[in-house]
């Protein structure tokens, strides 16, 4: 039999439409007032623990949803907030990102999650669609935006949380830690080892302007100390095997000491500085940063820096959550230092 015939000898069944169910059906299962469920959905807090509890129950018997945006974006306001990243594949935003989202859930708020690709035209695109939802606030990555993202946020009076960098112009509240003291301190480690040249490796620091951050505070640490040092970079992804086409071009001029944007190209420098047979520090000292779970692990383990990635979440989590975020136009913005940690270990 042909497929088509197939299709049409099947009996037709009729969708039964279904009712939906409101917040005076959920109120009245309750037995409470419409109100004590808005109040619940908004801020479950508010209410006792007895009233929550017939309310939850209430809500899973009849399969309740909120409608938000057709029941006023004032609701959606107070339980929606738009976290935009640069990238998910990035090991330290994907942290941020879990553990805010447990920590908002824990206040009665749910997160939609984008990420830019290091673009700010894209992460414009994510925030003007963020906004439509009337976010109880929009958290974004790092302290540069183009000026349309800017105006939109300004203009439309909602909190913002700027995370993982200080130091630059925030436009409420700024979550982070300079990256630039970040570099410096690394250039310090590699000073008071007595490494007398240096490079800094970097992948898109054209897009990722916090690891440029860092190539610039290390380069200016070691002009300081009149120890030469010198930029190596490229727009390819930073990843392990971009960590090898950066230590190639290095051994055109080689250098004693070599710190990385990440720990993932510090992998791939230490892979083919062992292929090649180049003893790591003896010959080579190296560098990372982020701290990821394998430096440790490596062979010398890693020197690197470690961030508060969990910190940066709590804290985001906490001026969202204690309304601490104005949203006010003619307030002073404010930076809250999570600080990092200089994890200094055999390889530099």
């Amino acid at each position: 039999m042909a497929s088509g015939d197939f299709n049409h000898s099947r009996p037709q069944r009729k969708r039964r439409k279904m009712q939906r169910v409101t917040m005076t059906d959920v109120a009245n299962t309750a037995d409470v007032s419409p109100s004590t469920v808005s109040l619940y959905l908004r801020k479950p807090s508010a209410v006792s623990e007895r009233i929550a509890i017939r309310v939850r129950r209430a809500i899973d018997d009849l399969g309740y949803v909120p409608n938000y945006v057709a029941g006023g974006l004032a609701a959606a306001g107070s339980r929606v907030v738009s976290v935009i990243v640069p990238s998910l594949r990035n090991a330290f935003f994907s942290e941020t990102v879990s553990e805010l989202e447990r920590l908002l859930a824990r206040g009665g708020l749910q997160t939609l999650v984008g990420h830019s690709e290091y673009s700010l035209d894209q992460e414009e695109a994510l925030v003007r669609a963020a906004l439509s939802w009337a976010p109880a606030a929009v958290v974004l990555t790092g302290c540069r935006h183009n000026d349309a993202t800017r105006k939109l946020l300004i203009r439309s009076q909602t909190p913002v949380v700027e995370m993982w960098e200080l130091g630059g112009d925030p436009i409420d509240q700024a979550v982070g830690f300079s990256h630039e003291q970040v570099g410096r301190h690394i250039a310090q480690r590699f000073i008071d080892q007595g490494y007398e040249s240096a490079a800094f490796l970097g992948a898109r620091l054209d897009e990722d302007f916090r690891a440029a951050q860092r190539s610039q505070g290390f380069l200016a640490e070691m002009e300081a100390a009149g120890v030469p040092a010198r930029l190596i970079e490229n727009n390819a992804p930073a990843s392990t095997s971009n960590g090898v086409r950066l230590f190639e071009e290095l051994c055109m001029a080689p250098v004693r000491a070599v710190a990385c944007s990440n720990d993932m190209i510090a992998l791939g420098v230490l892979f083919e500085a062992q292929r090649r047979g180049l003893s790591i520090p003896t010959q080579l000292a190296l560098a990372g940063f982020g701290d990821l779970d394998f430096a440790a692990q490596m062979v010398p383990p890693l020197t690197t820096v470690r961030p508060s990635a969990d910190k940066i979440a709590r804290k985001v989590a906490e001026c969202i959550l204690s309304r601490d975020v104005s949203g006010d136009d003619e307030s002073r913005p404010v930076e809250h230092d999570t600080g990092f940690t200089l994890v200094p270990r055999a390889s530099g």
